[in-house]
C-alpha cells in the first residue's frame, strides 16, 4: 500500500523546510524568501491559489525559473507551499475558537464545502472535530517483546499511527500519549493490534523483508515525499540524507530530510534507520543508535 494514499496532514503543519542558512547563493535565497512572504500575505478569499505569473512578476523573475528555484530551496512548489500555509491559517483560526465558516473564509477558501471535501487529507478529521481539539480520536495500542526490546504499536481505525521501541512499557506509553495529547481515548487493545504486531515482529525476526501495513500519519507535503522515498530503499541497503534530498527534488534540503526522519512516527514501517551520513556513518535515531546499528546489521546479514 502506498504511503501517499494513506497519510493525512499533521495539525502542526509546517509550510516547508527552513531555508538553509549557509547557502552560497544569498540572492537566490532572498528571492525565495520574498516569494514566501508574498504567498503568506495573500489573505483574501480565494487568494490561497497564487498564480505563478503574479509571483514571478512580484519577484522580478520568469515564472518557470522561479518555480524551479523555489522547489530547489524549499523542497515543495509555490503551489504546495501556498496550500500548506492556507491550511495552517485555517487551523490557527479553528484553534482560536473561530467558527468553521469564519476560519474557512479567513484562510482564503472560497467555501466550507471545499474544506470538508479535503478534510481527511488536510486536517486528519472534519473541521468541526479539529476545532474541538481532535476530540473523538480513538487509539488502541499493544506492547510485546521483540529482538530490539519492548515494541509498542498503536493504531486508529484507519491504520497504524505510532511505532516505538524501548525498554520500559510505561515510558513507551507515555511517548505515545505525548504524540497524541488530544485523543479522546488511548487504551490497550491487544486484539485490535494483533495482526499489525505480528507483521512488525515477523520483520524484526527476519522472516519478512517488508512491512506492508496501512498507516494513519499526519504530515507536511515535504515529509510525505521523504517518507515515501524511504519506503523505496531496498531491504539491506542504505541511502545518505543528501541522496534522499536529491531524490525528492530538493538537493539543498538535507537538514529538512534529517528532521523528517527524526519526526517519523511509524519507525520500521517507514524505515528511517536506512538513512546514514554521506560517509556511511550512523547519525541520530529516535530509538537509539544501537538499535539502528542492529537493524542495519540484521538486514545486511540477510
Amino acid at each position: 500500500m502506498s504511503i501517499m494514499a494513506s497519510i493525512t496532514m499533521e495539525p502542526r503543519i509546517a509550510t516547508g523546510p527552513a531555508i538553509p542558512p549557509r547557502s552560497r547563493d544569498k540572492a537566490a535565497l532572498a528571492t525565495v524568501e520574498r516569494a514566501c512572504r508574498y504567498i503568506e500575505s495573500q489573505r483574501e478569499v480565494g487568494a490561497g491559489v497564487v498564480r505563478l505569473t503574479d509571483l514571478g512578476a512580484h519577484c522580478r523573475m520568469s515564472p518557470w525559473h522561479l518555480q524551479r528555484l523555489f522547489k530547489q530551496v524549499m523542497g515543495v512548489t509555490p503551489r504546495q507551499y501556498a496550500d500548506a500555509h492556507r491550511v495552517r491559517r485555517l487551523k490557527d483560526g479553528l484553534q482560536q475558537g473561530e467558527s468553521v465558516a469564519g476560519a474557512t473564509f479567513d484562510a482564503g477558501y472560497g467555501s466550507s464545502s471545499r474544506v470538508y471535501e479535503r478534510a481527511a487529507a488536510e486536517l486528519g478529521m472534519t473541521p468541526a472535530t479539529y476545532r474541538k481539539g481532535g476530540l473523538g480520536a480513538e487509539i488502541g495500542f499493544a506492547i510485546a517483546p521483540s529482538p530490539l526490546g519492548r515494541l509498542l504499536a498503536a493504531a486508529t481505525p484507519k491504520g497504524v499511527c505510532f511505532v516505538g521501541i524501548g525498554e520500559d512499557d510505561r515510558a513507551l506509553e507515555s511517548e505515545l500519549r505525548g504524540e497524541f495529547p488530544k485523543a479522546a481515548a488511548i487504551r490497550r487493545d491487544e486484539g485490535r493490534l494483533g495482526s499489525a504486531m505480528a507483521t512488525i515482529l515477523a520483520y524484526l525476526e527476519g522472516s519478512q523483508p517488508h512491512i506492508d501495513l496501512p498507516v494513519d500519519i499526519r504530515a507536511t507535503a515535504f515529509q510525505r515525499r521523504v517518507w515515501e522515498e524511504l519506503r523505496r530503499i531496498p531491504y539491506g541497503e542504505t541511502r545518505s540524507y543528501g541522496e534522499i534530498a536529491e531524490a525528492v527534488g530538493a538537493p539543498r534540503a538535507v537538514r529538512a530530510v534529517g528532521r523528517a526522519c527524526a519526526t517519523n512516527p511509524v519507525a520500521l514501517i517507514v524505515p528511517c534507520h536506512r538513512v546514514v551520513r554521506e560517509d556511511g556513518s550512523l547519525s541520530g535515531y529516535r530509538w537509539g543508535l544501537a538499535r539502528k546499528q542492529a537493524l542495519l546489521e540484521r538486514e545486511g546479514d540477510r
